[in-house]
Protein backbone atom coordinates (compact mmCIF):
# COMPACT_ATOMS: atom_id res chain seq x y z
CA UNK A 1 0.00 0.00 0.00
CA UNK A 2 1.26 3.57 -1.18
CA UNK A 3 1.03 5.97 1.63
CA UNK A 4 0.48 10.03 1.37
CA UNK A 5 0.39 12.02 4.17
CA UNK A 6 -1.99 15.08 3.85
CA UNK A 7 -4.39 16.52 6.12
CA UNK A 8 -8.24 16.39 4.74
CA UNK A 9 -9.13 19.85 3.25
CA UNK A 10 -5.53 20.83 4.01
CA UNK A 11 -5.82 22.04 0.04
CA UNK A 12 -9.09 24.29 1.05
CA UNK A 13 -6.97 25.61 4.12
CA UNK A 14 -3.88 26.67 1.78
CA UNK A 15 -6.10 28.19 -0.71
CA UNK A 16 -8.07 30.87 2.02
CA UNK A 17 -4.98 31.52 3.52
CA UNK A 18 -3.33 32.18 0.21
CA UNK A 19 -6.01 34.79 -0.29
CA UNK A 20 -5.52 36.72 2.55
CA UNK A 21 -1.82 36.50 2.25
CA UNK A 22 -1.32 40.48 1.88
CA UNK A 23 -2.45 40.64 5.38
CA UNK A 24 0.46 41.55 7.90
CA UNK A 25 2.44 38.55 9.11
CA UNK A 26 2.10 39.97 12.79
CA UNK A 27 -1.62 39.98 12.41
CA UNK A 28 -2.26 36.41 10.80
CA UNK A 29 0.25 35.03 13.36
CA UNK A 30 -1.68 36.60 16.39
CA UNK A 31 -5.26 35.12 14.79
CA UNK A 32 -3.28 31.92 14.01
CA UNK A 33 -1.84 31.37 17.39
CA UNK A 34 -5.22 32.72 19.18
CA UNK A 35 -7.71 30.00 17.30
CA UNK A 36 -4.97 27.21 17.59
CA UNK A 37 -4.48 27.91 21.53
CA UNK A 38 -7.09 30.29 23.16
CA UNK A 39 -4.99 32.86 24.10
CA UNK A 40 -3.00 35.81 22.25
CA UNK A 41 0.42 35.24 22.09
CA UNK A 42 3.19 37.85 23.49
CA UNK A 43 5.09 38.50 20.78
CA UNK A 44 6.99 41.86 22.22
CA UNK A 45 8.10 39.81 25.40
CA UNK A 46 7.72 36.55 24.90
CA UNK A 47 8.25 33.64 27.66
CA UNK A 48 6.56 30.51 26.03
CA UNK A 49 8.38 28.33 23.47
CA UNK A 50 6.04 28.67 21.36
CA UNK A 51 5.58 32.52 21.78
CA UNK A 52 9.26 33.13 20.92
CA UNK A 53 8.70 30.58 17.71
CA UNK A 54 6.10 33.74 16.13
CA UNK A 55 9.20 36.39 17.25
CA UNK A 56 11.48 33.70 15.32
CA UNK A 57 9.30 33.55 12.30
CA UNK A 58 8.69 37.32 12.49
CA UNK A 59 12.23 38.90 13.22
CA UNK A 60 15.14 36.07 12.59
CA UNK A 61 15.74 36.12 9.16
CA UNK A 62 18.77 34.64 8.24
CA UNK A 63 19.08 33.38 4.81
CA UNK A 64 20.74 30.33 6.15
CA UNK A 65 17.49 29.03 7.06
CA UNK A 66 16.23 29.18 4.01
CA UNK A 67 18.93 27.58 2.50
CA UNK A 68 18.07 24.47 5.41
CA UNK A 69 14.67 24.14 4.75
CA UNK A 70 14.95 23.69 1.35
CA UNK A 71 14.90 19.77 1.14
CA UNK A 72 17.15 19.49 -1.61
CA UNK A 73 19.86 22.68 -1.17
CA UNK A 74 19.80 21.71 2.62
CA UNK A 75 22.68 19.09 1.15
CA UNK A 76 24.73 21.64 0.11
CA UNK A 77 24.47 22.47 4.17
CA UNK A 78 25.23 18.90 5.13
CA UNK A 79 28.04 18.67 3.29
CA UNK A 80 29.82 21.69 4.21
CA UNK A 81 29.57 20.57 7.25
CA UNK A 82 31.27 17.23 6.51
CA UNK A 83 28.57 14.74 7.27
CA UNK A 84 28.07 13.61 3.64
CA UNK A 85 27.42 10.24 5.23
CA UNK A 86 24.74 11.09 6.75
CA UNK A 87 22.67 11.82 3.54
CA UNK A 88 20.15 9.82 2.24
CA UNK A 89 20.56 8.45 -1.54
CA UNK A 90 19.43 10.77 -4.18
CA UNK A 91 17.35 9.53 -7.10
CA UNK A 92 17.11 12.56 -8.60
CA UNK A 93 15.57 16.16 -8.82
CA UNK A 94 13.15 17.61 -11.52
CA UNK A 95 11.38 21.03 -12.00
CA UNK A 96 8.24 19.50 -12.74
CA UNK A 97 6.52 16.06 -12.67
CA UNK A 98 6.21 15.34 -16.45
CA UNK A 99 10.30 15.03 -16.26
CA UNK A 100 10.12 11.81 -14.12
CA UNK A 101 11.03 8.66 -15.97
CA UNK A 102 8.91 6.19 -13.98
CA UNK A 103 10.30 3.04 -15.88
CA UNK A 104 14.21 3.77 -14.79
CA UNK A 105 12.85 4.17 -10.68
CA UNK A 106 13.52 1.41 -8.06
CA UNK A 107 10.72 -0.58 -6.60
CA UNK A 108 10.39 1.08 -3.86
CA UNK A 109 11.14 5.03 -3.32
CA UNK A 110 10.17 8.21 -1.49
CA UNK A 111 8.70 11.64 -3.50
CA UNK A 112 8.49 15.09 -2.36
CA UNK A 113 8.26 18.20 -3.02
CA UNK A 114 11.30 20.89 -1.50
CA UNK A 115 9.53 23.69 -0.82
CA UNK A 116 6.83 22.29 2.23
CA UNK A 117 6.50 20.21 5.15
CA UNK A 118 4.58 16.58 5.31
CA UNK A 119 4.55 16.97 1.09
CA UNK A 120 5.66 13.58 1.05
CA UNK A 121 4.57 10.27 -1.22
CA UNK A 122 6.00 7.30 0.24
CA UNK A 123 5.73 4.34 -2.91
CA UNK A 124 6.51 0.74 -1.54
CA UNK A 125 5.26 -1.44 -5.02
CA UNK A 126 5.97 0.63 -7.81
CA UNK A 127 3.66 -1.84 -9.56
CA UNK A 128 0.61 -0.45 -7.96
CA UNK A 129 1.61 3.17 -8.12
CA UNK A 130 -0.87 5.61 -8.90
CA UNK A 131 1.18 7.96 -10.95
CA UNK A 132 -2.48 10.21 -11.93
CA UNK A 133 -2.77 10.83 -8.48
CA UNK A 134 0.73 11.50 -7.58
CA UNK A 135 1.03 14.05 -10.29
CA UNK A 136 -2.12 15.93 -8.90
CA UNK A 137 -0.82 15.73 -5.15
CA UNK A 138 2.75 16.99 -6.42
CA UNK A 139 1.58 19.41 -8.85
CA UNK A 140 -0.59 21.20 -6.04
CA UNK A 141 2.05 21.13 -3.54
CA UNK A 142 4.39 22.75 -5.86
CA UNK A 143 2.24 25.48 -6.65
CA UNK A 144 1.04 26.05 -2.93
CA UNK A 145 2.39 29.19 -1.15
CA UNK A 146 3.93 27.57 2.04
CA UNK A 147 4.66 30.87 3.61
CA UNK A 148 1.33 32.11 3.42
CA UNK A 149 0.22 29.00 5.56
CA UNK A 150 1.59 30.19 9.05
CA UNK A 151 3.95 32.73 7.49
CA UNK A 152 6.90 31.14 8.36
CA UNK A 153 9.50 33.45 6.60
CA UNK A 154 11.88 30.58 5.70
CA UNK A 155 9.98 28.67 3.31
CA UNK A 156 9.03 32.26 1.20
CA UNK A 157 12.09 31.37 -1.35
CA UNK A 158 12.31 28.48 -1.77
CA UNK A 159 12.37 26.92 -5.02
CA UNK A 160 9.71 24.50 -5.90
CA UNK A 161 11.25 21.22 -7.26
CA UNK A 162 10.07 17.26 -6.79
CA UNK A 163 13.16 15.50 -5.61
CA UNK A 164 13.05 11.13 -5.13
CA UNK A 165 14.75 9.73 -2.56
CA UNK A 166 15.82 5.89 -1.67
CA UNK A 167 12.90 3.98 -0.02
CA UNK A 168 14.42 3.24 4.09
CA UNK A 169 13.28 0.79 6.04
CA UNK A 170 14.34 -0.60 9.38
CA UNK A 171 13.98 -4.10 10.29
CA UNK A 172 15.50 -3.35 13.84
CA UNK A 173 12.32 -1.25 15.21
CA UNK A 174 9.45 -2.55 16.42
CA UNK A 175 7.01 -0.43 14.96
CA UNK A 176 5.81 0.19 11.97
CA UNK A 177 7.86 2.48 9.89
CA UNK A 178 11.33 4.24 10.72
CA UNK A 179 12.01 5.69 14.39
CA UNK A 180 11.83 9.47 13.79
CA UNK A 181 14.72 11.24 16.31
CA UNK A 182 14.01 14.73 16.59
CA UNK A 183 16.84 16.61 18.44
CA UNK A 184 15.42 20.20 20.16
CA UNK A 185 18.65 22.17 19.97
CA UNK A 186 19.28 25.60 21.39
CA UNK A 187 22.95 27.45 19.54
CA UNK A 188 24.09 23.99 19.18
CA UNK A 189 22.68 23.06 22.33
CA UNK A 190 20.83 19.73 22.75
CA UNK A 191 18.01 19.36 25.58
CA UNK A 192 15.53 16.87 24.77
CA UNK A 193 15.21 14.70 22.33
CA UNK A 194 11.62 13.02 20.91
CA UNK A 195 11.10 9.82 19.02
CA UNK A 196 8.44 9.54 16.70
CA UNK A 197 6.62 6.08 16.12
CA UNK A 198 3.93 4.75 13.73
CA UNK A 199 3.57 7.63 11.81
CA UNK A 200 1.51 5.99 9.26
CA UNK A 201 -1.07 4.43 11.26
CA UNK A 202 -1.27 4.98 15.41
CA UNK A 203 1.30 8.15 15.82
CA UNK A 204 2.96 8.30 19.18
CA UNK A 205 5.48 10.29 20.50
CA UNK A 206 7.82 10.01 23.34
CA UNK A 207 10.51 12.71 25.21
CA UNK A 208 13.72 12.04 26.35
CA UNK A 209 16.32 14.40 27.46
CA UNK A 210 19.81 13.75 26.55
CA UNK A 211 21.06 11.29 29.31
CA UNK A 212 17.98 8.84 27.66
CA UNK A 213 15.70 9.84 30.97
CA UNK A 214 11.95 9.42 29.70
CA UNK A 215 9.74 12.41 30.12
CA UNK A 216 6.59 12.70 30.86
CA UNK A 217 5.48 15.34 28.44
CA UNK A 218 2.64 15.09 25.89
CA UNK A 219 1.85 17.44 23.08
CA UNK A 220 -1.57 17.96 21.53
CA UNK A 221 -1.17 15.96 18.57
CA UNK A 222 0.71 12.97 19.41
CA UNK A 223 0.37 10.91 22.97
CA UNK A 224 2.68 8.66 24.41
CA UNK A 225 3.83 5.49 23.72
CA UNK A 226 5.41 4.48 27.14
CA UNK A 227 8.91 4.56 28.87
CA UNK A 228 9.55 1.34 26.60
CA UNK A 229 12.26 2.30 24.11
CA UNK A 230 15.79 1.04 24.83
CA UNK A 231 18.66 3.67 23.93
CA UNK A 232 19.77 4.11 20.27
CA UNK A 233 23.57 2.07 20.40
CA UNK A 234 24.45 5.11 18.15
CA UNK A 235 23.03 7.47 20.76
CA UNK A 236 26.10 9.83 21.01
CA UNK A 237 26.74 9.62 17.72
CA UNK A 238 23.75 11.45 16.82
CA UNK A 239 24.24 13.61 19.35
CA UNK A 240 26.99 15.13 17.58
CA UNK A 241 25.72 14.92 14.51
CA UNK A 242 22.71 17.39 16.17
CA UNK A 243 25.00 19.61 17.42
CA UNK A 244 27.49 20.41 14.38
CA UNK A 245 23.90 20.75 12.24
CA UNK A 246 22.26 22.98 15.27
CA UNK A 247 25.20 25.33 16.38
CA UNK A 248 24.45 27.78 13.82
CA UNK A 249 20.90 28.92 14.95
CA UNK A 250 19.57 30.27 17.85
CA UNK A 251 16.87 27.33 17.89
CA UNK A 252 16.69 24.24 15.43
CA UNK A 253 15.16 20.28 15.25
CA UNK A 254 17.34 18.47 14.07
CA UNK A 255 15.69 14.85 12.66
CA UNK A 256 17.53 11.94 12.15
CA UNK A 257 16.66 8.47 11.24
CA UNK A 258 18.33 5.14 12.88
CA UNK A 259 18.58 2.52 9.43
CA UNK A 260 20.19 -0.98 10.48
CA UNK A 261 22.57 1.31 12.52
CA UNK A 262 23.56 3.55 10.18
CA UNK A 263 22.27 7.40 10.76
CA UNK A 264 20.53 9.54 8.09
CA UNK A 265 20.15 12.53 7.58
CA UNK A 266 16.22 13.68 7.59
CA UNK A 267 15.30 17.53 8.09
CA UNK A 268 16.21 20.67 9.88
CA UNK A 269 13.15 22.17 11.43
CA UNK A 270 12.77 26.04 12.65
CA UNK A 271 9.20 26.29 13.55
CA UNK A 272 8.21 23.07 15.03
CA UNK A 273 4.03 22.46 14.98
CA UNK A 274 4.39 26.06 13.36
CA UNK A 275 4.68 27.12 16.93
CA UNK A 276 0.83 25.95 17.11
CA UNK A 277 1.24 23.55 19.97
CA UNK A 278 -0.18 22.74 23.28
CA UNK A 279 2.13 20.79 25.84
CA UNK A 280 0.48 18.62 28.69
CA UNK A 281 1.98 19.83 31.20
CA UNK A 282 1.76 23.43 30.06
CA UNK A 283 5.04 24.15 31.70
CA UNK A 284 6.75 22.66 29.94
CA UNK A 285 5.70 25.45 27.08
CA UNK A 286 7.78 28.04 29.75
CA UNK A 287 10.82 25.34 30.73
CA UNK A 288 11.47 25.57 26.47
CA UNK A 289 10.92 28.99 26.03
CA UNK A 290 13.31 29.21 29.21
CA UNK A 291 15.94 27.52 26.89
CA UNK A 292 15.92 29.85 23.81
CA UNK A 293 17.44 32.85 24.31
CA UNK A 294 15.97 35.02 21.12
CA UNK A 295 18.92 36.99 19.07
CA UNK A 296 18.57 40.77 18.09
CA UNK A 297 16.28 40.91 14.95
CA UNK A 298 17.88 39.78 11.77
Amino acid sequence: MNYTRIIPNQNIRFKILSLIKHVPDRLIIIIQYYLKLSRIPNINNPVRFTEKLQWYKLYYRNPLMTLCADKYKVREYIKSKKLDGILNHLIGVFENFDEIDFTSLPHRFVMKTTNGSGTNIICKDKSKFDIKDAKSKIETWLKRNNYASGREWCYKNIKPQIIIEEFLEDSMSSFEGLNDYKFFCFNGRIEYIAVDVNREIAHRRNLYNINWNYIKVYGNDACSFGDCLEKPKKIDEMLRVARKLSKDFPFARVDLYLVKNKIIFGELTFYPWTGYVSFTPDEFDFDLGEKLALPVKY
